[in-house]
């Protein structure tokens, strides 16, 4: 029996078209595709049909949190097979990828690490924010908002930075709330995206004080989906670089 392995491998933001070469080419030579709850069904057509599919991943911190790599992997790999454990964004950003390396080195078992687009990324260029500019920021944190702390921002950290919260929609009015109470201006700059990158994004930009009132008025927005909170000035350059309603006319131009 050939020996198994594992690819963690990040599956971007969402589109498709996003997937790095080498996570492309895994996900066509893989024997069981092992994905997130998040990974969109464009991205899994890409495998091949007789590819064995498992959906092995958690939501919100629901699921059982007794192992750190999935028993239904391990019996794949020690079964010879090659596994694409297939992760929305990133596998070593908010991924739990890192605690699953560590067992597969401890196991033995061979495996790779193939990066991608984290959510972050993806969801500040395709609604038009960069998370730094010369005049604005200089720094990002990124943080996660399942505790609706705030991501523990440090008080005075506002001036010259951009915060990112990764799930943050759950929590919104919580975390909003911790932000304003570590010293950042109600008036600052906000906005949720969720669904980044795919057909489905919606962004709601506001102020850190208005924006879980605004977002609560939108009828896309729901707090069962993952959305992406990115605070500070660089918010406001969203009104001149937001690029997705032209994108007909970039793409028709550079074919």
């Amino acid at each position: 029996m050939s020996a198994g392995r594992v690819a963690l491998v990040g599956a971007g933001p969402g589109d498709p078209m996003l997937l790095t070469l080498r996570a492309a080419e895994l996900l066509r030579e893989a024997d069981v595709i092992a994905y997130d709850e998040l990974v969109s069904p464009s991205i899994l057509a890409l495998a091949p049909a007789c590819a064995e599919r498992l959906a092995v991943g958690r939501r919100a911190g629901h699921g059982d949190t007794g192992y750190r790599l999935h028993p239904k992997v391990l019996d794949r790999v020690r079964a010879g097979k090659f596994v694409v454990r297939l992760k929305a964004g990133d596998p070593l950003i908010f991924g739990r990828g890192g605690e699953e390396a560590e067992e597969l080195a401890r196991a033995g078992i061979p495996f790779e690490i193939v990066p991608g687009i984290t959510a972050a990324l993806g969801a500040a260029a395709y609604s038009g924010i960069p998370l730094t500019h010369r005049e604005h920021a200089g720094q990002v944190i990124f943080a996660t908002g399942h505790r609706g702390d705030g991501g523990l921002p440090l008080p005075g950290m506002a001036a010259g930075r951009t915060l990112v919260l990764y799930m943050a929609s759950r929590n919104l009015e919580a975390n909003v709330s911790a932000i304003i109470a570590a010293g950042w201006p109600p008036s600052t700059p906000a906005a949720l995206v969720q669904a980044a990158t795919t057909a489905d994004e919606c962004t709601v930009v506001a102020t850190l004080e208005t924006l879980p009132t605004c977002a609560s008025c939108t009828d896309h927005v729901a707090t069962r989906l993952p959305g992406i909170l990115i605070v500070g000035e660089v918010v406001a350059l969203r009104a001149v670089i937001e690029w997705r309603g032209r994108a007909s006319v970039v793409r028709k131009a550079a074919s």
